[in-house]
């Protein structure tokens, strides 16, 4: 099985009718997602790729009884949409959108910590599950394929690149998943990591961090206690200079030497995992190690 994301998935998507929106609903739904509906307070009534098109996430949830959000709304009404669709009692929310304010997601995450709603993003590229056909993200269909090695990014465009290794390498993925790279996060690598723990169709873990923020390091911790399953870990920036900010909002080693490439490999090391040096290697790492098991 897959995490997050299964056939039954019933997505809609919040902000549908803007450019994004419209064609990455279209692209999910060539790839063989289950979209029930849409969100655009101006244009509810009306329809798009014949899905119906709702005032509110609420509304959408009544009428479809829908459990996950695909979220295209620009930043500065993103809060109040994603408070939408936590109101609504939504499983999963994904969020696409970049620059949301940080002290809207501090809202964000004092309202997700009474709900039972979980966050992927936003910042990030969403999630795919190659086995369900289904993908509830922007990442391109035609590089993944099924197999059993989770995949964990702050980084899409690394996610993409490991995932299209992973494929080349015969391995494939039972679900890849772009947690984003802003400083303030839906979800973490823990978070991940502890579905892909008991996920069957999971044999391996790929973690992909970067500079900046803690969260490969308390990930670290968590492998060490509670990972039964090979771990990988691709770490980027060793060479990012102090103090400036590289590509992400999170991405930044401070002038304090906190988000250091080099503690967090050292973390992941310790921890057991095995480190991926260069990221043209990520797929033939992972698949000599299966080679070895056979």
């Amino acid at each position: 099985m897959s995490i997050l994301l299964n056939k039954e998935t019933k997505v809609i998507c919040q902000g549908i009718t803007g450019k994004a929106g419209s064609y990455y609903t279209k692209d999910c739904l060539d790839f063989g997602t289950h979209f029930v509906g849409g969100v655009n307070p101006k244009k509810a009534g009306s329809s798009i790729f014949s899905i119906p098109i709702f005032s509110s996430a609420k509304e959408a949830k009544k009428e479809t009884d829908c459990n996950t959000s695909l979220l295209f709304v620009p930043a500065p009404f993103a809060k109040d949409a994603i408070l939408d669709a936590i109101e609504a009692e939504l499983d999963l929310i994904v969020a696409i959108t970049e620059g949301i304010p940080i002290h809207d997601m501090v809202e964000i995450k004092a309202a997700l910590k009474g709900s039972s709603t979980r966050l992927i993003g936003p910042n990030c590229p969403g999630l795919i599950a190659p086995s369900q056909n289904c993908k509830v993200g922007i990442m391109p269909s035609h590089i993944h394929r099924k197999g059993n090695i989770g995949i964990i990014s702050r980084s899409g465009t690394l996610l993409f690149e490991a995932a299209l290794q992973v494929s080349k390498a015969g391995l494939g993925q039972s679900t890849c998943v772009g947690i984003g790279g802003d400083p303030i996060q839906g979800s973490s690598f823990i978070d991940m990591l502890e579905l892909f723990e008991k996920d069957e169709e999971t044999e391996a873990i790929l973690l992909v961090g970067e500079i900046g923020g803690s969260s490969e390091e308390q990930a670290a911790a968590w492998i060490a206690q509670n990972s039964s399953k090979p771990i990988f870990a691709y770490i980027a920036g060793k060479h990012a200079p102090k103090g400036r900010r590289m590509g992400h909002a999170g991405a930044m080693i401070s002038k304090n030497n906190t988000g250091l490439a080099s503690t967090k490999i050292e973390a992941l090391k310790k921890s057991g995992a095995t480190l991926i040096e260069d990221p043209g290697l990520i797929g033939k790492t992972i698949s000599q190690f299966f080679s070895k098991d056979l």
